[in-house]
């Protein structure tokens, strides 16, 4: 929360996903945003504003580093906004997964037509008994909407080196 305190003091485009957790305090349950995902924000910038970011402040930044290239990963701006449609809603019905595409190459590939999800593109799945349309970022997050009616949802190019 820091780094996203800091990044916004300087005008710096970032998105940090978001969920809510109830708590006990006393005898009273609260209701508080936290971090979806432990330690990882995501910054909107040119690596070398960013570096110098890096360099000329304190703030804890980290890359997450392909290793295949051993550069920095830079994720595609139609996965980032697809992701950012559906976790930046803060829905309760949210899950959040392990990034792996192994399990979810048996879903279709599909765009949300209809409803606050609407726009956002993923692989339509059943998960925990509903139908839900699970949003990655390769290699870093994945995120299942809530339940999704069929209805609003179509199918498009299924090669998943197409959502790169």
């Amino acid at each position: 929360m820091k780094v996203k305190h800091a990044l916004d003091a300087r005008h710096i485009e970032n998105f940090l996903p978001m969920k809510y957790r109830i708590v006990t305090r006393g005898e009273r349950r609260i209701k508080e945003k936290i971090p979806a995902i432990h330690n990882l924000i995501f910054i909107y910038i040119e690596r070398d504003k960013l570096q110098e970011l890096k360099d000329t402040t304190e703030l804890p930044i980290r890359y997450i580093m392909d290793r295949e290239t051993n550069q920095p990963i830079v994720i595609p701006e139609n996965q980032m906004k697809s992701f950012i449609a559906v976790s930046g809603t803060l829905n309760e019905q949210l899950i959040y997964l392990e990034p792996d595409l192994n399990k979810l190459k048996k879903g279709d590939r599909v765009r949300i037509i209809g409803g606050v999800f609407e726009g956002a593109e993923g692989y339509f799945i059943r998960l925990k008994g509903d139908r839900r349309v699970v949003v990655c970022v390769r290699g870093i997050a994945a995120v299942a909407t809530a339940f999704i009616h069929p209805a609003l949802v179509e199918k498009i190019n299924s090669d998943p080196e197409a959502y790169d």
